[in-house]
């Protein structure tokens, strides 16, 4: 396993507009010299965390999946980060990982924010993921789904833990403690990536977007600013840290109902 480079995009979003959110997110990445493995958006980064069912879908073939795939052939790498998918009239918060042949891997909210009306307009997903990423097992998570730590427990089965969101700027110190909390209590890696700006609710949101190592370390953050951060993760690292301090061998084991 070697070191894996990632790229968070921390960037506002236009208010229901997947055009404009699109063009912005592109000019983010094209002013920088991206040498990347991934590269992780926010949640819902084509509109905003919209309940708006009637105007802000796409399609798993849609031009949003397709510009996905663009810009993971343009950058020779994957490209992760949720939108609204509706699919066989459903809808859904999905995350997706796409990579230069296409959709690499998927994954349906579990923790829908029913406080948002958020349980009411999307199907809640079942199934976590854990997908390979240059050797690296990724855990994908949703913004609320951080909330939960059953969800995101390491049963030795995952590297780096990778949330998207779009998580408010009045509950900003609880995402900056539960993040360093996954890190320390999954012994992981956490790269989380959030917005920044006011949606269409008048919601503001200041960022926080960050990298934190297995002891729970910030390793970079960013607060109330757009940004592009290429940052490596070290396989050598982690593994001293597991090998040291095998802290995983002596979870309780438990299945979840």
């Amino acid at each position: 396993m070697r070191d894996l480079r990632l790229t968070l995009v921390q960037s506002e979003l236009f208010w229901e507009d997947k055009a404009a959110n699109l063009s912005h997110l592109e000019a983010l990445l094209a002013a920088q010299q991206v040498q990347t493995d991934l590269i992780i958006l926010p949640e819902m980064f084509t509109t905003g965390f919209t309940m708006n069912l009637s105007t802000t879908a796409s399609s798993m073939v849609g031009a949003e999946v397709t510009w996905m795939q663009t810009m993971a052939k343009k950058y020779s790498c994957y490209v992760a980060g949720s939108l609204h998918i509706e699919e066989d009239k459903l809808h859904y918060n999905r995350l997706l990982v796409v990579g230069e042949a296409g959709i690499f891997a998927q994954y349906d909210k579990r923790h829908l924010f029913g406080m948002a009306g958020e349980d009411k307009a999307y199907e809640r997903g079942t199934e976590p993921l854990i997908c390979l990423i240059n050797d690296w097992r990724v855990n994908f998570q949703i913004c609320y789904d951080l909330r939960f730590p059953v969800w995101s427990r390491n049963k030795n089965d995952y590297d780096l833990l990778v949330y998207v969101a779009n998580w408010p700027e009045r509950r900003a110190y609880a995402w900056r403690q539960l993040l360093v909390a996954r890190a320390i209590e999954n012994q992981s890696f956490v790269a989380a990536v959030n917005r920044v700006g006011t949606d269409g609710n008048q919601l503001p949101y200041r960022g926080d977007s960050c990298v934190i190592d297995p002891f729970g370390e910030p390793m970079w953050t960013l607060s109330d600013a757009e940004a592009v951060k290429q940052i490596t993760i070290s396989a050598s690292e982690l593994q001293e840290v597991r090998t040291n301090l095998p802290f995983l061998q002596d979870r309780d084991h438990f299945k979840l109902l």
